[in-house]
């Protein structure tokens, strides 16, 4: 690929890799880390899709993949700094305006626990089904859908404790 080829292919791609790695990560510099991966990924593979779905769901199946492996391991460097005793310094994260709904579900929606934030963000923000997400987890569907449930009600819980209308 060209120099204005791979600029091209980066703005068409790098803003839906870095939003579907942020709601995954939680964390914007490690979305943006995850999706310069895999746009090099991709960029540097000798043998890539040509069909413009081929390309989109390869760059999607991958950037989820990377991202999940990102948190795996962050929940093991948090055990192991644990185990240690050493504390980590968390910086506040960014409030979001409570008079849009969107603001509050996501804002919601960052307060769950990891397995259930993640399946309920691929499922409801991602729009992906249940099949997909155990392709790209290697969880089964049957737990997916309990963690769904379960994230789905605790999303609920959260949003009525604001004392707001849903």
């Amino acid at each position: 690929m060209t120099r204005k080829e791979i600029t091209a292919f980066y703005q068409a791609h790098s803003r839906r890799l870095f939003n579907m790695s942020c709601r995954i990560l939680q964390s914007p510099e490690d979305a943006e880390e995850v999706m310069h991966d895999t746009i090099l990924k991709f960029v540097t593979q000798p043998f890539r899709p040509m069909m413009p779905e081929q390309i989109s769901s390869w760059l999607a199946r991958t950037c989820i993949r990377a991202s999940i492996d990102r948190l795996r391991k962050r929940k093991r460097e948090a055990l192991f700094l644990e185990e240690y005793a050493l504390e980590t310094a968390g910086e506040p994260e960014p409030e979001l305006p409570a008079e849009v709904p969107a603001a509050r579900i996501l804002e919601a929606m960052q307060q769950l626990p990891e397995p259930y934030r993640l399946v309920t963000t691929l499922v409801l923000a991602e729009g992906l089904d249940y099949q997909e997400i155990a392709a790209y987890t290697g969880l089964k569907e049957t737990t997916l859908r309990s963690h769904f449930l379960r994230g789905k009600q605790k999303l609920l819980a959260l949003l009525k404790e604001d004392g707001k209308p849903i």
